[in-house]
């Protein structure tokens, strides 16, 4: 029976750095305890939400939300009947300037993704965490987690220290491509680098707004930098970045691209039909129009009805509910690739 939802953005998040010591080498674990170390990552703004979660995702232990793969069974999976769900667990790895410490971190948390929770509930899958301050090690990681079918993507956060496209993270994009993976860029990241062209913003709902700013940076990247050239069989997942931005910039773009070829020669076609062949967005924020019939507008401007994936989100504040997030104007037809196909399509699942 085909599959009727794929969840592609759940967070799956350690309660506390006791709940990876289990998976750090004694050597880490000593380190971790002498040093204090309370929490794998760090946020850089109060997100008004705690945890920037919803008010009723705390699991009865009061541990943080998304922490207890139970209680996210019984209140995603179970509450919406989704078929698949797919973790990406934000813990900034690569934030650490430790750089042995990150990658430990890394197979750590791993480790946790698929002990406690892929192998409690066969409708979880994993995204592999990885380190971009060093991508040799990432690649290593990737080849690793590639033999276990429960991981089904590569996860990097959109605020990098530089742009993805540059030939320093090649590895890690050619691991994921060698090993038929999708690489999903996710919101958040970078507490050292300013989400903006102009510097640090002073509020929470700034910084989330602009986030689409770092998306845009990465797929230009990508594009330009000819990542998308050298590796015709990757694909590369924009998670929780929104997309009513993406006519626009492939307008730009492809504009641009006439003009400045032969700057980029590797670049043989339009930009936009790269990224229509390439590139796929999950739903969750999704931009709408008071309008609806303008989201319409919006879909038929990418040309691509596999571009978009459905999302929740869960556990944070803006989760979009599976019942009430398409609306009621989008054709059955797509409701359902959305919903479902494509990502049983990109992921290889059902």
């Amino acid at each position: 029976m085909a599959l009727q939802l794929i969840d592609t953005d759940v967070h799956n998040y350690p309660a506390s750095m006791a709940t990876l010591t289990p998976y750090l080498s004694r050597h880490w674990q000593g380190y971790v305890e002498q040093s204090g170390m309370k929490t794998p990552a760090a946020s850089m703004y109060p997100k008004v939400f705690a945890a920037a979660a919803r008010r009723d995702a705390w699991p009865p232990n009061g541990n943080q939300p998304g922490s207890d793969p139970d209680f996210a069974r019984r209140q995603l999976l179970d509450e919406y009947d989704i078929d698949v769900a797919i973790l990406n667990p934000l813990v900034a790895a690569s934030s650490l300037h430790n750089h042995d410490l990150a990658n430990a971190l890394m197979r750590a948390v791993n480790e946790w993704t698929a002990h406690d929770w892929c192998a409690a509930d066969g409708r979880w899958r994993g995204s592999i965490a990885v380190n971009s301050r060093d991508p040799e090690a990432s690649a290593r990681e990737i080849e690793h987690w590639a033999q276990d079918g429960r991981f089904v993507q590569v996860l990097l956060l959109v605020r990098s220290h530089a742009p993805y496209g540059q030939r320093q993270f090649r590895p890690i994009f050619r691991a994921a491509a060698e090993a038929g993976l999708p690489v999903g860029i996710h919101f958040g990241g970078g507490g050292d680098v300013p989400i903006t062209a102009c510097g640090w913003p002073s509020y929470y709902i700034e910084d989330h707004t602009v986030m689409s700013q770092a998306f845009e940076t990465q797929l230009v990247s990508l594009v330009c930098e000819g990542v998308f050239s050298e590796l015709p069989d990757l694909r590369v997942v924009l998670i929780e970045g929104g997309f009513a931005w993406l006519p626009a910039l492939l307008w730009r773009l492809d504009k641009n691209w006439r003009g400045l070829r032969s700057e980029v020669p590797w670049l043989t076609e339009l930009p936009g039909d790269i990224v229509r062949r390439q590139v796929r967005a999950t739903t969750q924020p999704m931009e709408e129009p008071d309008n609806p019939e303008h989201l319409l507008q919006i879909l038929d401007m990418i040309h691509c009805d596999e571009f978009l994936m459905f999302s929740t989100d869960y556990p944070h504040w803006d989760f979009d509910a599976p019942d009430r997030a398409l609306p009621k104007q989008i054709p059955e037809v797509l409701r359902r690739r959305i919903l479902a196909d494509n990502a049983a399509q990109l992921y290889g699942l059902g």
